[in-house]
C-alpha cells in the first residue's frame, strides 16, 4: 500500500515529486522522535525523523528525512545524505500473524516500535527483496490519515498547497 523513500531534504523532494510525477499534496509530519524502540533486539531511542505523504491512484508513496546520527533501519540501507528505494508498507489487520509469517521464514526485526499505542515493525528481507517491509498494525487515527491522504489526492488541483501539515493544529 505504500513505497517509501530516503530523501536528505524533505521539502525539495516534495516539490520534485510534484513537478516531475504530479504527485500530490504530500502531508509533512515533521521532527517525529520515537524516544523508545527497539532496534536489532535492543532498547535504542530518539530516532528523529520526518515523512511526508501522498497518494498515487491505490499507492501511497512516502518520502522519510532522518535528522540524527542514530542506527536505524533507514541507516542500514540508505548512507547519510543519500536518497533512495527504501520499503514497501503493509497496512494489517492481523499484525502478530503478519510478523509471525516474517519470522518463520528466517527474516528479523530491524526496528520493533508503537506509535500512538499502535505497533509497528521493519522487517530486513533486504538480503531477499531489495528492501525492507514495514509492517504498521492497522489503527483508527491513522486510517483516518491515510483516507485523508487519498481523498486529498483526488481532489487536488495539481497546484494548491502542494505540501500541507500532516496534523494541522485545530485537529490536534
Amino acid at each position: 500500500m505504500q513505497v517509501a523513500l530516503m530523501v536528505d531534504d524533505i521539502e525539495s523532494a516534495c516539490m520534485n515529486w510534484t513537478r516531475t510525477a504530479g504527485i500530490g499534496p504530500f502531508f509533512h509530519v515533521p521532527r517525529i522522535v520515537l524516544e523508545e524502540y527497539d532496534y536489532r533486539g535492543r532498547a535504542a531511542c530518539g530516532l528523529d525523523f520526518s515523512v511526508a505523504i501522498a497518494q498515487s491512484g491505490g499507492v501511497q508513496i512516502e518520502l522519510v528525512q532522518q535528522h540524527c546520527d542514530n542506527p536505524s533501519a533507514y541507516r542500514d540501507t540508505i548512507a547519510k545524505g543519500q536518497g533512495g528505494f527504501h520499503h514497501l508498507a503493509i497496512y494489517t489487520g492481523d499484525y502478530d500473524a503478519a510478523y509471525a509469517g516474517y519470522v518463520e521464514q528466517g527474516f528479523t526485526a530491524a526496528v520493533d516500535g508503537s506509535f500512538g499505542g499502535f505497533r509497528f515493525s521493519y522487517i530486513d528481507t533486504s538480503a531477499a527483496i531489495g528492501c525492507m517491509i514495514e509492517l504498521i498494525e492497522e489503527n483508527p487515527l491513522q486510517g483516518d490519515f491515510f483516507a485523508r491522504i487519498a481523498d486529498a489526492a483526488r481532489e487536488w488541483d495539481g497546484v494548491t498547497d502542494p505540501i500541507r501539515p500532516g496534523f494541522p493544529a485545530e485537529a490536534q
